[in-house]
């Protein structure tokens, strides 16, 4: 292999490749003061990985050796991080389903985004911005056999098997008012023993000039996080949109009391590029096994399924 523009080229994929990889290696050492900058990173955090293939052609078109193994780099650091959800194999049995999705208040078609929810024959159906007009059509398709149900606000939770304790969840921010209300808790009686069920919409980020902005859905996740550390159940699920993907920091209070699925990367937003699952199904004392998206509805994000292991 004859180099092409030699050290020139050698030089910038050099670059690239140690880019590539250190990002996502070192994504803690990003400050996430001014600009919430690690967080950003951390929302988006696999996606260094795509520069590996663009790296390896320019290497190959410019001849470069030291570019080609330069390249190895950051491809075993996404094998290291991120191999296990895309190459892991089938979870085996599980004993429960779960179908999460934010439904939209502007969707136009709450029936047909009900059915599509159904479809994969779920035991339990998560969806949040359930405005008042809509929820009507939402109870009639998915009461029919999910009889059992339960909603706080614009979040809800239908279930084919009995609901018991349901009580609202407080994870207001400082300053936001009493009329928003975006969680609750309910013990279902699965087929394998109670299960404690949060359904959650923690408050939206906003990507600005001075950053993300994500200082009222950090605030909103620490007290999620302090009503699951009390919380004595000791199988538990917590379903919903965080506004957030499980690498980003700001989530840290709540998912360090929470395991991550295990397989499966079902970036569920935007609905028509999907970038980043921000829809999660994250478990205590149960095992989520794997989570997948599924087709798009009237909404801006994708429902995403989850398996779940009961212990």
């Amino acid at each position: 292999m004859t180099a092409r523009g030699g050290t020139a080229w050698d030089t910038w994929l050099v670059a690239g490749a140690a880019g590539a990889a250190g990002l996502p290696a070192l994504h803690a050492a990003v400050p996430n003061g001014a600009g919430r900058l690690g967080s950003l990173l951390e929302t988006f955090l696999p996606w260094p990985g795509a520069a590996v293939p663009v790296l390896v052609a320019l290497a190959l078109y410019a001849r470069s050796r030291v570019g080609l193994l330069a390249c190895t780099a950051p491809a075993l650091v996404w094998c290291w991080m991120f191999g296990g959800l895309w190459f892991s194999p089938s979870p085996g049995p599980h004993d429960l389903t779960v179908v999460q999705h934010n439904v939209a208040d502007d969707n136009a078609d709450p029936a047909g985004t009900a059915r599509a929810l159904l479809a994969p024959g779920a035991g339990l159906v998560a969806v949040q911005e359930l405005t008042a007009a809509a929820r009507p059509r939402y109870e009639e398709v998915l009461g029919a056999s999910h009889p059992h149900r339960a909603v706080q606000g614009t979040v809800g939770l239908w279930s084919a098997w009995p609901l018991s304790d349901v009580r609202p969840v407080d994870i207001r921010p400082a300053g936001f008012p009493a009329s928003w209300r975006r969680g609750l808790r309910a013990t279902v009686s699965a087929p394998g023993g109670p299960v404690a069920v949060y359904v959650v919409h923690l408050p939206s980020v906003r990507l600005g000039p001075a950053g993300l902005a994500s200082a009222a859905r950090d605030e909103s996740a620490a007290l999620l996080g302090a009503r699951i550390a009390a919380d004595p159940a000791g199988r538990l699920l917590v379903v919903g949109d965080l506004n957030g993907t499980v690498w980003d920091r700001g989530l840290r209070p709540l998912t360090a009391h929470l395991d991550a699925p295990g397989a499966g990367f079902a970036f569920s937003w935007p609905s028509a590029l999907p970038v980043a699952r921000i829809d999660q199904v994250l478990g205590r004392g149960v095992e989520v096994t794997r989570v997948s998206a599924l087709e798009a509805t009237g909404s801006d994000h994708l429902p995403v399924l989850a398996r779940v292991r009961l212990p």
